[in-house]
């Protein structure tokens, strides 16, 4: 489907996901609740569900989580272009903050302040985290199975060393079985 494309609205997407990238620190969940507040709840670009969604696929596919969601959402919003647009918005402030610490690598981790700093921002991203996890068990895990399914999940990775890749292909084949055969014990009772 081609999307009208709107100038004006791809200069907002940009902002938008160039306020994002600044702000996110930790990456994958952590930004989580940062996406929600400005594409859901802030501008009302995408649904909560649509962006669970955005991530659960940005997760099981290749690349950095925050580009997927970025590239999905830019994508709804203003097709092709939009998902390029968004795509290179988030990723904009961490190129000019990448490249600036690289210049001074060497010599920030003996700043006393520096290791402070860092301190912090590590206990703000664990912070980010819990939240994130709490947001997204209470909408993942609403039902038994789901629950079940979360807890083997954790197991199997934490104290089993599973690879997380073969648990997500897994779980992605599970999901597609049980939609099979609830869709066929639907036309099993509607046939009755």
């Amino acid at each position: 489907m081609t999307k009208n494309l709107n100038a004006k609205l791809l200069f907002e997407i940009f902002l938008a996901f160039v306020k994002i990238g600044a702000v996110t620190f930790g990456g994958g969940l952590a930004m989580l609740p940062i996406l929600e507040r400005e594409l859901s709840q802030k501008r009302g670009w995408v649904t909560q569900d649509e962006l669970l969604d955005y991530y659960a696929i940005g997760q099981a596919t290749p690349g950095i989580i925050a580009v997927n969601v970025a590239t999905f959402c830019g994508h709804k919003l203003q097709g092709t272009l939009g998902g390029i647009v968004a795509t290179l918005a988030i990723v904009t402030p961490s190129i000019f903050v990448i490249t600036i610490l690289a210049m001074f690598i060497n010599s920030l981790d003996q700043i006393p302040v520096m290791q402070k700093a860092l301190t912090g921002i590590n206990i703000a991203v664990a912070a980010n985290l819990s939240y994130s996890f709490l947001k997204l068990f209470k909408k993942t895990a609403a039902n038994f199975f789901g629950a079940i399914l979360m807890v083997v999940a954790f197991v199997l990775i934490f104290f089993f060393k599973v690879n997380t890749v073969l648990i997500i292909f897994c779980a992605i084949l599970l999901g597609i079985a049980i939609y099979v055969l609830n869709d066929s014990m639907k036309k099993n009772s509607a046939d009755e």
